[in-house]
């Protein structure tokens, strides 16, 4: 379980539990830390739209590449887009996860810490 923490506030923002299903990694958010605790996804697109964002996987599909995991994608329930994700190890208590669009340079970055 991770602690997703907005790269722009420094905000802490939910609680994201990673897990392997079919071989890929995928990672639902299991608990929201701002008072928006019953949001929902209004502006996700298909089978996620108007979901609760507590229980919705966000993080679809990625499979090992190296030291890292790519391949997939990761949704913001805030906004509701889409974007291709990387995730890797930042020493054992920090996951560096990277949504972008096309290629990875002309993305961005947020850092998330292990739940003890």
């Amino acid at each position: 379980k991770w602690k997703t923490i907005d790269d722009k506030t420094g905000q802490e923002k939910s609680i994201v539990e990673i897990y392997q299903q079919n071989g890929k990694l995928y990672g639902k958010v299991v608990e929201i830390l701002t008072d928006k605790k019953d949001a929902k996804c209004d502006n996700c697109e298909g089978s996620d739209k108007g979901k609760p964002i507590k229980g919705l996987v966000i993080i679809k599909g990625l499979e090992k590449d190296g030291s890292s995991y790519s391949g997939g994608s990761i949704t913001d329930p805030n906004t509701g887009k889409t974007y291709k994700c990387a995730i890797k190890l930042n020493g054992s208590n920090k996951l560096d996860v990277r949504g972008y669009i096309g290629i990875q340079a002309l993305g961005r970055t947020q850092t998330w810490v292990k739940v003890k």
